[in-house]
């Protein structure tokens, strides 16, 4: 067995002593390896499920310096507990070990409110950078924008630190300040700002009235009781406005969140066929889910506002509507998270988070680094200063390739939904606007199919928009 031949190798016996407490881990997650008169090369190891001697060796010699040089005496737990931290936060930039108090806040994230200052954040090259911050939160109010780099959380440096590590200090009680220093492109001098935590809401669906005879669907994002709450409120206010003729579902910014809400509010709208399917090694990580008959809005025309902070679950929705023909997808092209993460316990209270699935939109499209290319593309104005948008994925050091032959995000989210009084004053939502009420005047939707020349005679909205045919790049393995 491993152990005897480690006996045999003349390692020393403290080194032996560390190697064997690494093994012991190790143990419960592989099978032994062979013994050592079978030699394999790594690769070959790894294919059989063995664990390669001379890492391991490697690994253990590291191990038994720290254990012993470094300055301060650090714990055995604790240096197996940083160990798994690194092995996980290496993989991707969306795979992470959660200890207690992260587990917790990411149980908060999906399920209940909390105080922060409601931004979401990634990590890029081993700087804090904000995606977005969320409407109407402390942070927007506070004036951070997409792309800033948070360098310093109340005077601790940032640089090198973990999403988990960001967050636990941005979290606190409501109405307690937190001093962020932020570095803007274009602006020389860190910008010092105090940011007051306030209650953060977990709410994530919003349906209003809109522009006389249309709905307007702000989803922020997909938490566990999402697709119940759009559900339920999507039927309240058609059944209040039987007179509608469109709606306009504004995923803008929203970092994603639970797959099966995602499934739900694209289900909504479609009468059959599939709405994402997921390919990986993890037992039951390769799912197709499809839509149920019956679609609530009876064919109403739909337009879905994209945008580069589109992530993930907003992804699926958009990909499932676009590939379906079931909407005109209109805005900026999207994050372009096309990963899926498992929660998985390894306590009672500690958990990682691992990337265990690619998924992969009806037409056999992979998102990954790639995001949803919109049908009508058509750029937000600003009122303010130029502002920088948000990230993509294939911005983030790190990104998994999009796994079908060509190259091109779970960032830590704090999330609160108000949607912005100011929504006739958008101009992505008031050029859907004039879409919708172009294609009811001409009685048929716009065909994305046909040859450009006419695809030129589609209605004239405004002369930023660009209309685009939608994307035929395609994987090989399509769902069984």
């Amino acid at each position: 067995m491993l152990c005897r031949s480690l006996l045999k190798s003349g390692v020393n016996k403290q080194l032996q002593t560390s190697l064997l407490l690494v093994l012991f881990v190790l143990a419960s997650f592989s099978h032994a390896a062979a013994p050592a008169e079978k030699k394999k090369s790594a690769s070959s190891a790894n294919s059989e499920g063995l664990l390669p001697l001379d890492e391991l060796r490697t690994f253990t010699r590291a191990y038994d310096h720290v254990r012993t040089s470094y300055v301060e005496e650090v714990s055995d737990s604790k240096m197996l507990e940083y160990a798994i931290k690194g092995l996980i936060s290496e993989l991707d930039p969306h795979s992470a070990y959660l200890d207690k108090e992260a587990y917790a806040e990411l149980q908060a994230t999906t399920s209940g409110e909390f105080g922060g200052v409601g931004l979401e954040v990634g990590v890029d090259e081993g700087s804090i950078k904000v995606i977005t911050p969320l409407d109407g939160s402390p942070s927007q109010k506070a004036g951070i924008k997409p792309g800033d780099i948070i360098v310093r959380i109340d005077d601790q440096p940032m640089k090198g630190k973990t999403l988990t590590d960001a967050t636990r200090l941005m979290r606190g009680p409501k109405d307690t300040p937190i001093k962020l220093s932020l570095m803007r492109k274009g602006v020389e001098e860190p910008i010092e700002l105090v940011v007051v935590r306030d209650l953060i809401h977990v709410q994530s669906v919003i349906v209003k009235p809109i522009a006389e005879d249309y709905l307007y669907v702000r989803v922020a994002q997909f938490q566990t009781n999402t697709g119940h709450d759009f559900t339920e409120r999507l039927r309240e206010s058609l059944k209040s406005r039987p007179k509608t003729k469109g709606l306009i579902l504004d995923l803008r910014n929203n970092p994603g969140g639970v797959l099966q809400a995602s499934v739900d509010v694209a289900d909504a709208f479609l009468e059959s066929g599939t709405v994402v399917y997921t390919r990986g090694r993890m037992e039951n990580s390769s799912l197709s889910y499809a839509a149920t008959p019956g679609d609530l809005t009876s064919g109403l025309p739909l337009v879905v506002l994209i945008n580069s902070g589109s992530a993930s679950a907003s992804e699926i929705v958009a990909g499932a509507l676009q590939d379906q023909k079931r909407a005109i997808i209109m805005g900026t092209r999207s994050f372009g998270k096309g990963s899926v993460q498992t929660v998985i316990p390894i306590t009672e209270d500690r958990a990682i988070k691992l990337t265990t699935a690619l998924y992969y939109t009806p037409n056999g499209r992979s998102i990954q680094a790639k995001g949803i290319e919109p049908d009508v593309r058509l750029e937000k104005v600003s009122n303010g200063a130029g502002q920088k948008p948000p990230m993509a994925e294939a911005d983030l050091a790190g990104h998994l390739g999009s796994h079908d032959g060509q190259e091109v995000g779970s960032s830590s989210r704090e999330r609160e939904t108000v949607v912005n009084d100011d929504t006739l004053n958008d101009n992505q939502v008031l050029d859907a606007i004039n879409l919708m009420k172009g294609l009811h005047i001409m009685g048929q939707p716009l065909n994305l199919d046909n040859d450009p020349a006419s695809r030129q005679s589609a209605p004239a909205i405004a002369p930023n928009i660009e209309v685009r045919p939608p994307s035929t790049d395609k994987v090989d393995e399509k769902p069984q």
